[in-house]
């Protein structure tokens, strides 16, 4: 995630290109009427009672005049798209009804640090007739990309795409990279991954869950990889690297690596084995406030409300503790310990100690990406022993400006224990940051203890640009360690961390999609071994001691960028007497032709190298051991 760079995250092939914007233009010169489907449910009003989540919670109404909510959404619009590493963080809130016209739409832009929700019980309740947009970005001339568009989301809404007069930009543009969801979206009309309007429009992204696309085939276009979990499909256009479907009602046939008759690399998985997706806010037909909390599904395919309500359960606003960021972690910490719930409203909370979640079954939700930073070396957040069906959703974890042991940790201990798995913890679209806003340290982002524990969407990420960036500077060994056992990730995006990237010490577990760069900055191999003989570090690490585990669709990238040959031996580490067939779909690239050195062997010593004699082509591991 280069800002300064684009080789390092770039569409491998010209003669690619040319084939997918042929494609393209076949979507384009269908007319509108025939990409689009409308479906408007009744109306409901909120609540003129309604909480205190801070001025930076826009809410807005169907009664409310259509020319202010367009001036407040573009103004925020305005503040946030290039503000990447700002301290403003807003929530667009629509309460139940319908927004916008076939003659009259509601069309705008979402930037950094922005979360645009609808306030339904269902996605079909918040009717947007418009669009809410992602582009790229240009950062000098022709030099337009999605790769840093990061930190920010779009859920629990229908969309009816109408894009009059926009020409190239005419449809739902998504073009977005990693932290940035789309979840429970019913997007009716033409939507696209890529915004091929602006060139070179290189694009990293991305999650998808829960949503349904009606009307016309999804373009991911110069996407290099992406995570759909349990949505509905009308097609889909191409894959890059490394696309993977989990439960997805129309996905792409099973195809890895790309190549042969079937032509685009998918990892394909008919049903997701244990899902429970993030909790929302709603306002219901009283005009009330609650949160729901989804309930766990096994072997699922599809939208969990596309054939009727969700499953689940409602908590009414009362029981939530409504934080700002002026309140301390002692304070929110004490409201927990009372049994309270937690919403964390937008801004950055400075944390002098850790916030301990004491109770099971309790729900941590931010609101506008939230952001947690711990300032004396504490742990930022932690819950209790068995961290029995606790959600954490919606929060960035910053690192702090003393080394932290870990900044978000799931249960006490390190050898598992609790969370029975027909109520287990859920972290959904939870981040973490090393550096870039400022500098920042913590040796680990993410320690899972408990067992049964459902990671969904989860980007740690030790920042290659911004402020506060080195490779002495903003320090951290390890993304994410999991200890406890049978935990599963969709979406597991770990990046430029300095050791092992992924740790999974725990049985049973299973990896859905996982993406990786390995650190760009290491100043010389012998900086960067991980022990005499083997060069550099694994990016995903399974020890011997692991007699489980389950992984598709995972990839390590490398882009060392000092001048220097700098090699890891493997990309990713794990016993050899796992049961056969145990990894399904594994790549390796060495990204561009800038950097030097590159990765030797795809998975202990089996798999190619990717280096500088084969830049931008995956090196591929189908089935492993």
């Amino acid at each position: 995630m280069q800002i300064l760079r684009c080789a390092p995250r770039r569409v491998p092939l010209l003669a690619w290109c040319f084939a997918m914007f042929a494609l393209l233009a076949s979507f384009l010169s269908m007319p509108l009427s025939a990409r689009v489907v409308s479906a408007i449910p009744a109306a409901q009003s909120a609540s003129s009672s309604q909480p205190d989540f801070g001025p930076n919670v826009f809410i807005f109404t169907p009664d409310m005049p259509q020319s202010e909510i367009q001036a407040k959404v573009d103004s925020v619009a305005t503040q946030q798209v290039s503000n990447q590493f700002g301290t403003q963080r807003y929530a667009l809130l629509f309460a139940p009804g319908t927004y916008g016209s076939s003659t009259s739409p509601l069309n705008f832009q979402v930037g950094y640090y922005t979360a645009v929700a609808g306030l339904g019980l269902s996605p079909n309740d918040v009717v947007i007739n418009g669009s809410i947009y992602v582009r790229n970005q240009c950062i000098g001339a022709n030099n337009c990309i999605a790769l840093v568009n990061f930190w920010r989301s779009l859920s629990n809404l229908t969309i009816n795409v109408t894009t009059p007069n926009f020409g190239c930009y005419s449809g739902e543009f998504w073009a977005v990279s990693q932290a940035a969801p789309m979840r429970r979206v019913h997007v009716n009309g033409f939507a696209t991954l890529m915004d091929y309007c602006t060139s070179p429009s290189f694009a990293s992204g991305g999650f998808i869950a829960d949503s349904e696309f009606d009307g016309s085939t999804i373009v991911n276009g110069s996407q290099q990889q992406w995570l759909v979990r349990n949505s509905k499909l009308d097609g889909w256009s191409n894959g890059v690297w490394n696309q993977v479907f989990s439960g997805v009602v129309g996905a792409p046939a099973q195809c890895f690596p790309k190549g042969g008759a079937c032509g685009n690399p998918y990892t394909t998985l008919p049903t997701s084995p244990v899902t429970r997706e993030a909790p929302y806010l709603y306002i219901d037909s009283s005009g009330h406030y609650n949160v729901f909390v989804p309930a766990v599904q096994f072997n699922s395919s599809s939208t969990t409300w596309g054939s009727g309500p969700t499953p689940g359960t409602s908590i009414p606003i009362e029981n939530f503790f409504i934080a700002n960021p002026t309140d301390s972690a002692a304070s929110l910490t004490a409201a927990l310990a009372s049994g309270k719930n937690l919403i964390l409203t937008p801004g950055v909370y400075q944390l002098n100690q850790t916030i301990e979640v004491t109770h099971p079954d309790t729900v941590v939700l931010g609101l506008g990406f939230a952001t947690v930073v711990p300032q004396k070396g504490n742990i930022a957040m932690m819950s209790a022993a068995g961290s029995q069906g606790v959600m954490i959703s919606g929060i960035l974890f910053d690192a702090g400006p003393t080394t932290s042991p870990a900044l978000l940790q799931i249960g006490t201990g390190n050898a598992g224990g609790g969370n029975d798995a027909s109520d287990p913890a859920v972290l959904s679209d939870v981040f973490f940051r090393i550096g870039g806003a400022a500098a920042g340290s913590a040796t680990t982002s993410l320690v899972v203890n408990s067992n049964n524990v459902i990671l969904d969407d989860i980007w740690a990420w030790r920042a290659d640009h911004g402020t506060g960036v080195g490779w002495t500077v903003n320090t951290a060994d390890t993304g994410v360690i999991v200890n406890g056992d049978n935990v599963t990730a969709y979406g597991l995006f770990v990046e430029h961390y300095q050791k092992f990237e992924v740790i999974w010490n725990g049985n049973g577990g299973t990896d859905i999609f996982f993406q990786n760069e390995m650190p760009y900055d290491p100043p010389s191999q012998a900086a960067w071994m991980e022990a005499p003989g083997v060069d550099g570090w694994a990016a995903f690490k399974v020890p011997d001691s692991v007699t489980s585990f389950t992984g598709y669709g995972m990839g390590s990238y490398s882009f060392f960028d000092k001048g220097v040959n700098i090699f890891a031996a493997h990309a990713f580490e794990v016993p050899t007497t796992l049961p056969a067939s145990s990894l399904h779909d594994l790549l390796t690239i060495f990204l561009s032709t800038a950097g030097q050195g590159g990765i030797l062997n795809v998975v202990n010593d089996t798999g190619g190298s990717s280096t500088i004699a084969n830049p931008d082509a995956p090196v591929t591991v189908v089935s492993y051991p």
